[in-house]
């Protein structure tokens, strides 16, 4: 049975709704959250960008049972790979082993904030590897000095670990990416339900490890408001994803997605009160290998009715996936 995640979508959610709505998530019965690490919101109109890591402290108090995750954050500019580290270890002990630190390579949306440039996608892979190895070892505990092509670590240590060291998920979308994942992830996270990406994930471990995917929903009462909604705020998405990880700012998603048609968001996004609809875009996952799918509901201020439908409806829907 695949397991369904509720996803605190930090671009379009003020920092206190996102706390209030993981509780609201825990209690209706989502099996986990995962939230996003931004600087920007994709489009203006989305309106939000609260620091995760804040929102994720605030979040483990809120919260009992439900496992949490970074989905995802980049390691390899606006934050320093050590610094990664021991904000992941204090969220492992903050919740007593509920976190997953979910590792991607970034976009320049986010990263080109520091000023540095955004490096050619080659050389990020590579920062990326740095980078998880730094983590990795100091999840180890003990004093950890690194020299590398990118990064240089000298004689940290962290102080507050967890008991047990936090997991690694690693986003991939194929080739140099996917190996990444394969060699040093716990976990896997990708956008598409990819079955040749998993199964060469799978091949590359010893043992099941969990595949994490993410579907975006409009739920409403009202069909035509519920695809208006997800055109407006939603159309980035479903441009190339290869095209997204270069653009710089909110103002470049939105003159990317400028040709992008209502049939082509209802395409990729289910929109109304279908729940078939729903467990069909999540069965596409759970048929390419994934163990969890977060849903993503569109537009911060239709959170509640989404939950209350998910409750009622949805959620028993998909427990037979």
């Amino acid at each position: 049975m695949a397991e369904i995640g509720y996803t605190l979508m930090s671009e379009q959610t003020p920092a206190r709704q996102l706390v209030d709505d993981a509780a609201t998530a825990e209690r209706v019965g989502f099996d986990y959250a995962v939230i996003s690490d931004h600087y920007f919101p994709w489009l203006e109109e989305m309106g939000h960008s609260p620091y995760a890591w804040s929102v994720l402290g605030a979040v483990a108090h809120a919260t009992e049972r439900l496992p949490l995750m970074t989905y995802v954050t980049c390691p390899i500019m606006r934050y320093h790979p050590a610094v990664v580290a021991q904000k992941a270890a204090t969220m492992g002990a903050l919740t007593q082993g509920r976190f997953t630190l979910g590792l991607g390579s970034g976009e320049n949306l986010n990263e080109h904030v520091i000023g540095q440039g955004w490096p050619p996608v080659n050389t990020r892979h590579e920062m990326f590897r740095e980078a998880i190895e730094i983590i990795k070892e100091l999840f180890e505990g003990g004093y950890t000095s690194y020299r590398g092509e990118f990064f240089d670590v000298d004689s940290a240590r962290l102080f507050d670990l967890p008991d047990r060291p936090v997991p690694l998920a690693i986003a991939a979308s194929g080739g140099r990416s996917g190996d990444i994942a394969a060699q040093y992830g716990d976990a896997l996270v990708a956008i598409d339900p990819d079955a040749d990406l998993v199964e060469r994930f799978a091949a590359g471990g010893d043992g099941a490890r969990p595949v994490y995917g993410q579907l975006a929903v409009s739920y409403d009462p009202d069909p035509e408001a519920a695809l208006e909604r997800a055109h407006r705020l939603w159309s980035w998405s479903v441009t190339n994803w290869k095209v997204n990880a270069e653009l710089p700012a909110p103002v470049n998603f939105a003159a990317a997605a400028e040709t992008v048609r209502p049939e082509d968001v209802a395409e990729a996004i289910p929109c109304g009160a279908d729940v078939d609809a729903v467990v069909e875009a999540v069965r596409k996952y759970t048929d390419a290998g994934f163990t969890h799918v977060a849903l993503v509901q569109i537009g911060h201020e239709h959170q509640r009715e989404f939950f209350d439908w998910s409750e009622k409806e949805l959620l028993p829907a998909l427990r037979g996936l």
